[in-house]
């Protein structure tokens, strides 16, 4: 694969110049319904997901997937910036050539990646994995199993009376670890169950922590939402120490990167039946088919599908379209990464 000719250039949230007609490179895998949304004054380049030869692209709409993007990325030419559909692009910082802007795709997937989390987390809290294996073999009888499920996480010598089949989201303290647009969107689809909030971002403000006081929080909460970038800091952010902080029965949602926890840690924690997990994103990823995390108790497992909704890629482009109406215009761009955000 040819080495990347492409220009060095300080990465700015306001190009130097305006550009007349610039390239704007897009996989040719993007419906052409969906080229129509881009600005009209634009040279477009549909590019193909394995390149034969140099193309000029000015503005790269990068691909979704990343095998694709760095399959191409090498020979593109003259290179400015490039804007990602996704809101995390740490394998996008470790491939970029120097000098070139990136941008986020902040926003674009946190309507569904936000319906993901409240459904994971009513799924678990209302024990749908074991009424699913009911429904599928058929025994009504099995429903007693809740019980046991429910004591198995919160031990007692005391049965229910009547017996628990299910708990409730309402009352719970849920802890947002990362309250950027994601998480934002979290909060808001599930304050009208009744929960009340702890949120930590990169910067503390008024009602909102910073890292530091993760380990103050953690033992609060009954539900702890992951939804932070990856990078170097929240890499293993979730160990066997915080774990160990968590309360008995709460229950850990990663919408985050499966890098953010430690995975033999979790399922130590899980095998313990101490606590529960709800999981979007795994490490390793993709979860090989023998690896225990599959079969771990109270876990819940989606393969990396939250934001794989039908309407993400004309919203990804819809959101490209005006970043690139900026970047024609001289005007100032918006989700510009910077130190790893």
């Amino acid at each position: 694969m040819p080495a990347s000719s492409t220009p060095k250039r300080r990465p700015s949230e306001r190009p130097s110049r305006r550009p007349t007609k610039p390239a704007v490179g897009v996989s040719a895998n993007v419906p052409a319904e969906l080229l129509d949304l881009l600005p009209s004054r634009i040279e477009l380049v549909q590019l193909p997901s394995e390149p034969s030869k140099p193309l000029p692209v000015e503005f790269w709409i990068a691909p979704v997937y990343r095998r694709e993007a760095e399959r191409v990325l090498p020979w593109l030419r003259g290179l400015g910036v490039i804007q990602s559909v996704l809101a995390g692009v740490d394998w996008l910082l470790d491939v970029a050539p120097s000098g070139v802007t990136i941008c986020d795709g902040r926003g674009i997937h946190s309507a569904a990646t936000a319906e993901w989390a409240v459904t994971t987390i009513l799924a678990s809290l209302k024990y749908l994995p074991l009424y699913g294996d009911i429904q599928r073999q058929g025994l009504w009888k099995r429903r007693d199993e809740a019980e046991d499920l429910y004591l198995s996480l919160h031990p007692t010598d005391k049965r229910n009376y009547p017996a628990t089949r299910c708990e409730e989201l309402y009352g719970k303290t849920v802890l947002i670890v990362g309250y950027g647009d994601i998480g934002r969107a979290i909060e808001a689809r599930l304050r009208p169950f009744g929960c009340s909030f702890l949120r930590i971002a990169r910067r503390a403000r008024r009602g909102i922590s910073d890292a530091s006081k993760l380990h103050e929080l953690l033992p609060k909460a009954d539900v702890v939402v992951l939804s932070v970038p990856a990078t170097r800091e929240t890499a293993g952010l979730i160990g066997a120490r915080e774990l160990a902080l968590l309360r008995r029965a709460a229950l850990l949602v990663n919408v985050a990167r499966g890098s953010v926890v430690d995975t033999a840690a979790l399922l130590e924690a899980l095998a313990a039946e101490r606590i529960r997990a709800a999981l979007d994103v795994t490490d390793p990823e993709p979860l090989p088919s023998e690896h225990p995390l599959w079969h771990a108790p109270n876990t819940l497992i989606t393969p990396h599908i939250a934001a794989s909704s039908p309407v993400f890629m004309r919203r990804a482009i819809t959101f490209a379209a005006a970043q690139l109406r900026r970047y024609m215009h001289g005007g100032k761009l918006v989700n510009v990464v910077a130190n790893g955000y």
